[in-house]
């Protein structure tokens, strides 16, 4: 098996992806690293004699994508494993949020990691090896957070695309995983890293408690340790094979265990009437 020693990061200069990063160079691996803001991830991550790119990314922009990964290969002779780790949570009733705050969190979360998958697969796919892990959220599988409805379709869609993109690329030697990350303790509640809407409504009180306890309550107090999420996505790359879905913490599986125990007892309810819905043979 092919060792996976170049690795490409989006997202990088904080939360998860700025720990991951820390931990792939503890380990000898070679990161390309990228950033909405250069100096902030240079600060986090010094210098390691070759090993480390920094990177300006605008997730927005196809052309700094595509610039970003050919600089990668050319300058550190490969790549092996991307981690779509860039995006930002958005909160809000999906009737408060508008069309502009909504479709920015789309172009971010969903499209970004598309144009990066659709400009880096073609390096895979000729070498006939990678691994790709797009980092969704245990609101990618389960949608029951009022106010969230937004992110959660942001994560869903990631959840699906690479559903598909696992089995497109499988015959190349690709493998692909979303990840379902549950409540770990990084800056994703704050305010830099979490959208709230300009024109709120009044009548959404579950909505606004819902912002007040993620941003004043779980914020700090997250029982997931980023550092060990960081080392089972290093432990799975290393894996012979990689599970297409790959739940991250304790709350992550039960909450996506309540979902799957919800489904099975629609399904079971309705299965008799919904089933016989096809055309009647004479």
């Amino acid at each position: 098996m092919k060792t996976n020693n170049i690795w490409f990061v989006t997202g990088a200069s904080k939360g998860l992806g700025l720990t991951l990063v820390q931990q792939l160079l503890a380990r000898g691996y070679a990161v390309a690293a990228t950033s909405r803001n250069l100096e902030q991830l240079k600060q986090a991550v010094p210098p390691h004699a070759g090993r480390f790119l920094p990177l300006h990314m605008d997730l927005g922009n196809e052309e700094s994508i595509h610039q970003a990964i050919a600089t990668t290969i050319s300058t550190l002779g490969g790549l092996d494993v991307v981690v779509n780790n860039a995006g930002y949570g958005q909160v809000g009733a999906l009737e408060e949020l508008s069309d502009q705050e909504a479709r920015g969190n789309f172009d971010v979360n969903v499209f970004g990691l598309l144009n990066v998958l659709r400009h880096a697969t073609p390096h895979l796919r000729r070498q006939g090896s990678g691994r790709v892990f797009n980092i969704s959220s245990v609101g990618g599988f389960t949608g029951s957070f009022p106010g969230f409805g937004i992110y959660c379709a942001t994560k869903f869609a990631v959840a699906g695309l690479t559903e598909s993109y696992a089995a497109e690329v499988q015959s190349f030697g690709v493998q692909a995983s979303v990840v379902y990350p549950g409540y770990f303790r990084t800056n994703f509640l704050t305010s830099d890293s979490l959208g709230t809407p300009t024109h709120p409504i009044a009548a959404y009180q579950s909505v606004r408690e819902t912002q007040e306890q993620h941003e004043q309550q779980i914020n700090g107090n997250q029982p997931g340790d980023p550092v060990k999420a960081a080392a089972t996505l290093i432990q799975v790359s290393e894996a012979t094979t990689q599970p297409v879905h790959l739940f991250l913490g304790e709350d992550a599986y039960q909450l996506a265990e309540q979902k799957m125990a919800a489904v099975q007892q629609d399904m079971r309810q309705w299965q008799a009437v919904a089933t016989a819905t096809g055309f009647t043979v004479s």
